[in-house]
């Protein structure tokens, strides 16, 4: 019998209460409100912030739009493989600030230099700019960290959470047929990968689990502009061949997204390319942002996220 994580049962339990007597009063979503929510989340319910020996912000140059990036090195002594950590939010939410504790666990735990681009947001920014953004930071990494004198291999792999591994896997998906980004390996935290949401899983976790199926599909209405097709832009519809990175996804059992991200593992897996799935069946989506109710279990992801890296 599926039955969600005992410590969780207390938070989804008052906040489907303040949920239900907001909507009662007229509440809906909107860019202000969510951006504040999902901040007031992190800050909440975060509270164990490790040092990170040296931190610093960069600026990536790019056509259109020069991408603003935070640079954590656990280790400035060592020469450490890179990785783009794209934070989670719908495409909407969210900022490097905002997911400076996480980004902080995961260069800590990965050993590795972790870069977070502060990719442009929709609704003023539609899609494909967050896109666009992604992948001139994949490309143009390079050039911040020698301009700065940082010790590093070249080597780069992506992560992300929700949004963020979205984000992951279309440069993943795009860096197949572009010379100029070579990725090793992707780290995907229970991912939106197909803008459809066809998949059984948002109507099995579409109620009552934090993260709902209505404001998924408020996401995408604001990260899409009208006669966009949503099935072209999801990296589980986009091509599969071997050219694609070792991949690890991450899914949660009352996730919304869960069964994309399972699918676009056994798609990966399918090439002959190496693609593990790590599943927490009492987890929700968002748990990460979450970390003093399930400490445990974000833990579990930082050190699964290092070793599959460091293999």
């Amino acid at each position: 019998m599926r039955k969600v994580n005992a410590k969780l049962i207390p938070f989804l339990d008052q906040l489907n209460e303040s949920m239900a007597a907001q909507a009662a009063q007229g509440f809906k979503f909107s860019v202000i409100n969510s951006r504040e929510m999902s901040g007031n989340m992190i800050r909440s319910y975060i509270s164990d912030i490790p040092e990170v020996d040296y931190i610093f912000d960069e600026v990536v140059y790019s056509t259109g739009y020069n991408v603003p990036v935070r640079v954590y090195n656990p280790a400035p002594e060592k020469k450490l493989p890179v990785l783009l950590y794209f934070h989670g939010g719908g495409h909407v939410v969210g900022s490097v600030e905002n997911y400076d504790p996480i980004c902080r666990k995961f260069s800590l735990a990965t050993q590795h230099i972790l870069v977070a681009p502060e990719y442009r947001l929709a609704p003023e920014n539609p899609y494909p700019a967050a896109v666009v953004d992604s992948c001139a930071v994949a490309r143009g990494i390079w050039t911040v960290l020698d301009k700065r004198k940082v010790n590093y291999q070249k080597s780069l792999s992506l992560a992300g959470d929700s949004a963020g591994g979205a984000l992951s896997a279309s440069v993943s998906h795009l860096a197949q047929y572009d010379l100029g980004i070579t990725i090793s390996k992707q780290v995907l935290v229970y991912p939106c990968v197909d803008y459809t949401a066809r998949c059984a899983s948002y109507k099995e976790n579409g109620v009552g689990y934090y993260v709902e199926r209505d404001k998924c599909i408020w996401f995408s209405e604001q990260y899409f502009k009208d006669g966009q097709c949503r099935k072209s832009a999801s990296p589980l519809h986009m091509d599969f061949s071997g050219g694609l990175p070792d991949t690890l996804v991450i899914t949660a059992g009352f996730c919304p997204l869960r069964d994309e991200g399972v699918l676009y593992y056994q798609s990966i897996k399918n090439t002959g390319v190496r693609s593990e799935n790590f599943h927490f069946p009492d987890m929700i989506h968002g748990f990460l942002n979450m970390e003093d109710l399930v400490r445990d279990e974000c833990q579990e992801t930082y050190f699964q996220a290092g070793k599959f890296l460091n293999v």
